[in-house]
């Protein structure tokens, strides 16, 4: 393993090269009509291919006058004024793989990936997370929470989610400071609830269990916070136009819009669940409005329905992943919130850890996610063995992080930082501020953070390296964007 985890990689080295960021979980972030780069702390975090910098701070920039730029001069224009969708927070998922994975690490590497994680000063600050309702492709076992045929559901039990899942969550939530917010996910019904009798391969819920499935999350839900772990929300079902050879169920738009405003919505409510947030769609980009015009366009649907949710399968063509479909949600259902569910590298290769488009791919589709409105963002698996495992049904993915389970030791992947240089920086209540390249070899968001400071990411995907100015108010910084990297400026 020691040829495919070159030093740079390593979570030591990481600790050496960031530096502390004050934190704030204050109220959200407020435009500001006055801001200038004048008296401002502005610090450089980069992270590089062909270089040792990994969220690196990298120095400071100075600051000069600059009314109107050449046509000739590259310039990144931010406007702390005009102001966007407040951030909600940035995450991963914990399945039972991650779980798994991580009960079979030595103490020291577990609590190096918690601090990896969750830390806000030596981490990334994760402050979002996603875990499945009972089994999904990412577990050892296909399994659910009731035996056959017990439709009034008095059979129900966490027992398996106690041996790995629930410790590693309640961990989690510790190393985050004692607030993550958790989302729930079920992959399929029992199988005896549906019309194919397996929990895998499609199928659908068959009507008679539609009440009791609707009864089962908020069995899950309760059972959860009755061990300690709070439930923010939950989406309706994963990916339910797929018919996989794992867990999966198929529902319409109209009968996911159903079983929301005749089932799931008002058992929730009467259940005293009413404030969970439901997520609908969960799946990809490609079908997102099809399916929120649908569901939100019954109004009997919509007061349940706080977000649409989606991942990033299905839609990758090198250059085109569909924002524009994400972005035409947004501005139909402005009052709705869009949450990104699950992205991750599929076809786990272990020679390929270290290749750098894995972490560009996650850059490019978050800043691209919260222009088009994105409020909340979740990778899948936050670690996967070094098989990309274990999984099922040997649907093995990449993961930020991977884990050697022979020694012991994390492998981390450029994907890390990547999701990094957005979760340590923008925190939970920032909004979205004005942002824009006037070179297309950059691309760019920004944010203004609940303690005021600002965060912008830059971009850099191609083969060249950018002298640009970082332009606000008629100031102007200097800086440089390496080949292929990504930086986090903040200015405080």
């Amino acid at each position: 393993m020691k040829k495919i985890i070159p030093f740079l990689l390593t979570f030591p080295f990481f600790f050496s090269c960031i530096q502390q960021q004050n934190e704030s979980h204050g109220p959200k972030a407020k435009a500001d009509q006055n801001f200038t780069l004048d008296k401002k702390k502005i610090t450089v975090y980069t992270t590089a291919l062909g270089s040792n910098l990994r969220l690196s701070n990298v120095g400071s920039l100075s600051v000069t006058d600059l009314p109107q730029p050449l046509e000739t001069e590259v310039c990144v224009l931010v406007d702390p004024a005009k102001s966007f969708q407040s951030i909600i927070g940035i995450g991963g998922s914990i399945t039972d793989a991650v779980a798994e994975t991580f009960s079979k690490l030595p103490k020291a590497a577990q609590d190096e990936f918690l601090t990896a994680y969750y830390n806000p000063e030596k981490g990334i600050g994760y402050s979002l997370a996603r875990t499945t309702i009972h089994s999904s492709d990412f577990s050892s076992e296909s399994y659910n929470y009731v035996k056959e045929n017990d439709p009034e559901l008095k059979t129900f039990s966490l027992a398996h989610d106690e041996v790995h899942r629930i410790p590693l969550i309640k961990k989690a939530i510790t190393a985050a400071g004692g607030k993550l917010s958790l989302y729930v996910s079920p992959w399929s019904p029992p199988a005896w609830m549906k019309t194919n009798n397996s929990m895998l391969k499609g199928g659908k819920l068959m009507p008679e269990f539609r009440q009791n499935w609707a009864n089962y999350y908020v069995k899950f839900i309760k059972g959860y916070e009755a061990l300690g772990i709070p439930v923010w929300g939950l989406t309706v079902q994963n990916e339910p136009m797929a018919t996989q050879k794992w867990e999966s169920c198929v529902f319409t738009a109209e009968e996911e819009r159903d079983f929301i405003k005749e089932y799931l919505g008002p058992t929730l409510e009467k259940s005293g669940l009413g404030g969970k947030k439901i997520i609908a769609w969960d799946h990809n980009r490609d079908q997102i409005f099809h399916r929120a015009n649908i569901l939100l366009s019954d109004p009997d649907a919509a007061k349940y329905i706080w977000g649409i949710g989606f991942h990033w399968y299905e839609t990758w063509t090198g250059s085109d992943m569909l924002f524009d479909n994400v972005k035409l949600v947004h501005e139909t259902f402005p009052d709705k919130n869009l949450v990104f569910t699950e992205g991750c590298v599929e076809k786990f290769n272990l020679d390929s850890v270290n290749n750098w488009a894995l972490g560009e791919r996650y850059g490019y589709s978050l800043i691209n996610d919260f222009k088009s409105g994105v409020t909340a963002w979740t990778d899948w698996n936050m670690i996967l063995d070094e098989k990309g495992g274990p999984n099922h049904v040997g649907n093995f993915c990449f993961a930020p992080i991977h884990a050697d389970t022979k020694t012991g030791k994390l492998i981390f992947t450029n994907s890390y930082y990547y999701l990094g240089h957005f979760s340590k920086f923008i925190k939970p209540g920032a909004k979205r501020i004005a942002s824009s390249s006037n070179r297309d070899k950059l691309i760019t968001t920004a944010f203004i953070n609940p303690d005021g400071k600002v965060a912008v990411v830059v971009m850099n995907k191609s083969n060249d390296s950018l002298p640009y100015k970082l332009l606000i108010n008629g100031k102007a910084a200097k800086t440089t964007s390496q080949s292929h990297s990504i930086s986090t400026i903040i200015i405080e």
